[in-house]
Order: C-alpha cells, then sequence, then structure tokens
C-alpha cells in the first residue's frame, strides 16, 4: 500500500542551472590542463557570492585538452534537462580571454531577436560571465598568462532541445546554457508563493510600505538603481505575479513597483498571473494589435506577428518610434489594479535583457 502523504510537505529542493553546470566543468578541466590536478568535485562561485560543491562524473585529458563532465541536478523542478550529462572541454591558446564554442548538444543561433547574436553558441551571457570569471581568477592563481578555449556539450541534448522551445526561437542543434543565479528554483509552487507572501508580510512588518516585484536579478538591480529600495523591500517573485497581486488583497501596501522582462510584462498586460512559458504564451498578434492603437501601420503590424520573439518585436516597434513598450506596461498596471485593493498604488517597469528600462507606466492619480 503507498504511503500517505505528509500533512506538512517537505519544502522544494533547489538545483543547479545549466551554466553553473558548464562553470563547474570548465574550471575542473582547466586546473587539470594547469595543474595536474584531475578531481572529482568542483566548487563554484554563484553569481550573487554563495558557493556550492558539484560532483563530477570525470574529469580527464582528452585530445590536446581536458573535459570534465557532471549529472544536472534540478532540485525538485521538472526541468528537461535533470539528470542529463553536462561536460565541457578546454583548451589552453596563447591568446587571453575566453572562447566559447557550442559542441554535441548545445544549440546556435540562427535567429535575430535573441540575446546573442546570429551564430554564436546558445550560451547565454550570465553562464559566459561565470566560466570567463573563474578561468581568469584559476589563471591568475597559477600564473598562467594565455586564454582557454571552451566547448560546451550536453548528452541528448539534441533530443532534449525538441521539448523545449529552442526549434521555435531559432536555436539549433541542443540546448542553451542558462542561469541568472545559478539556481534553478522549483517551478512548483507552494514553496516559492509562501515565500513571496513572507516577503511582503516582512517588509511592511518593517515599516516599508513601497515594495518592489521582480521577476529576476535584472529586474532586481532595475528597481535598486530607479528607487534605492533596500533588499527587505524588493520582492523575488519569479512568474508568480499572482501571488503578490492577490496576497496585497490582505497586505495591502502603499505602492507597488512590478518590474520584468517585456516579454513576461506582455503577458501580464494580457490578463495572466502565471507568466511560466508552461502556462502562458506571448501573444504576437496581440502586440500588433497594441502597437496599432499607438501608431503603427499595417506594415509594422504584419511584420510584428511574424516577429521571432517578443524582444524582436519591441525593437521593431522601437525603431519605428512607436512606444510599445509603454503601451504593454499601462495595460499591464491596469490589469494588475484591477486585482489589487484601491488603495495600492500600482505602477510598471519593463526592461530587456541588459537591465535597460524599454517601458514604463507610472501610478495613476
Amino acid at each position: 500500500m503507498r504511503e500517505e502523504t505528509a500533512e506538512q510537505p517537505a519544502p522544494l529542493r533547489s538545483g543547479l542551472t545549466t551554466g553553473s553546470c558548464a562553470t563547474a566543468t570548465a574550471l575542473a578541466a582547466a586546473r587539470l590542463l594547469l595543474s595536474g590536478v584531475s578531481c572529482d568535485a568542483v566548487q563554484i562561485t554563484l553569481p550573487k557570492g554563495k558557493r556550492v560543491d558539484l560532483r563530477l562524473e570525470f574529469c580527464r585529458r582528452h585530445d590536446d585538452g581536458a573535459e570534465a563532465g557532471t549529472l544536472k541536478d534540478a532540485g525538485d523542478d521538472p526541468d528537461v534537462t535533470h539528470g542529463a550529462l553536462l561536460y565541457s572541454q578546454v583548451r589552453l591558446t596563447a591568446e587571453p580571454g575566453v572562447q566559447f564554442h557550442a559542441g554535441k548538444g548545445v544549440g546556435t543561433v540562427t535567429r535575430p531577436g535573441l540575446v546573442l547574436a546570429v551564430g554564436e553558441p546558445a550560451i547565454n551571457p550570465v553562464p559566459r560571465q561565470m566560466i570567463s570569471d573563474h578561468l581568469r581568477q584559476l589563471a591568475a592563481e597559477l600564473d598562467y598568462p594565455g586564454g582557454f578555449s571552451v566547448t560546451v556539450n550536453v548528452r541528448d541534448g539534441e533530443a532534449l532541445a525538441l521539448k523545449t522551445m529552442n526549434p521555435r526561437l531559432g536555436i539549433l542543434g541542443g540546448l542553451s546554457i542558462l542561469g541568472t543565479s545559478g539556481i534553478v528554483r522549483p517551478f512548483s509552487c507552494a514553496a516559492y508563493i509562501a515565500s513571496i507572501h513572507q516577503g511582503i508580510d516582512v517588509a511592511k512588518t518593517n515599516g516599508y510600505l513601497h515594495i518592489a516585484a521582480c521577476t529576476g536579478n535584472a529586474s532586481e538591480d532595475t528597481m535598486r538603481r530607479v528607487y534605492n529600495l533596500p533588499e527587505i523591500a524588493l520582492i523575488e517573485m519569479g512568474d508568480f505575479v499572482g501571488a503578490v497581486l492577490k496576497h496585497l488583497r490582505k497586505v495591502p501596501v502603499d505602492k507597488l513597483s512590478l518590474c520584468g522582462g517585456f516579454g513576461k510584462i506582455s503577458k501580464l498586460a494580457a490578463g495572466h498571473m502565471d507568466l511560466h512559458s508552461r502556462h502562458s504564451s506571448i501573444d504576437l498578434p496581440q502586440l500588433a494589435e497594441w502597437a496599432g492603437e499607438v501608431g503603427a501601420d499595417q506594415a509594422l503590424q504584419t511584420a510584428i506577428v511574424q516577429a521571432n520573439t517578443s524582444q524582436q518585436a519591441l525593437a521593431m516597434a522601437s525603431a519605428a518610434g512607436i512606444a510599445l513598450g509603454d503601451a504593454v506596461c499601462r495595460r499591464a498596471r491596469d490589469f494588475a489594479r484591477s486585482v489589487v485593493p484601491a488603495q495600492v498604488q500600482v505602477e510598471v517597469f519593463a526592461i530587456d535583457r541588459q537591465g535597460g528600462i524599454v517601458g514604463h507606466a507610472g501610478v495613476q492619480p
């Protein structure tokens, strides 16, 4: 007979991103090349300073370089890459710096509109920075003047990528190496939503009546820059904007600033309160219609419908002098106001991948 479910469910376990795995395996392979030391585990530092240990499946010489591999642990998140073998191959180069290459199972960008240029390996900026920082530090420690060539691979990545949005986005040949914080937070729900509620409660209890709910690191940084808000007033909501808006019915504050990437804010504008791709998608025809309402001609609206990503749609609108970002933020603000109590002032910011503000709708009087 199946055991009963516990009345008090255990907290969901976080995991580590493919970017963290790539950093650890590149570091281990580079250390083997420079010091001759092969290890079965490696420690890395995540973007916010936390140190984590990753167990290695192998660390060995390979052709004219070295390679190391680890199994991706996504914690309790239902991630298609959970359990996949990710491995990095490293060669030494005379030229300082780090060169990145897409190996087996890692995709290549073939369409515009993404954070990476066409032709680039699908290794996102934060993982690139993490790898570069760790390899530069290793080179300094061992007095190595040269650089590194890093090829990242994912076993069966080509097949796994078919379960993701990569093919539609024009990332072909495999998966993307992702991550902004280095940590995979469980897509569940109860534990994450509880932490959102607790964050709002703590902020208000400590007298902070202006809070900023942010989808990730970049939006948090933007709110710090705009308002110099302390950590206690920054609510990391991820995709769960509904958890913020509904909780404010019980625990209202004076002002709520919502900040997220343009694509996620466009989902909020369309009335979605769960911004994860599993539950809502970006509606390019709707974006085209909104662009038309603020002056876009038919040709631009057609181009937006055919855009590869929301970022590309926004770029086309901006190039034509159409304030699509502001229009989307106004709709998102108005929807959010329909959920929270009347005394809560609401404003919305949309940002690009570098944290630049691409849309804003201020508090209405």
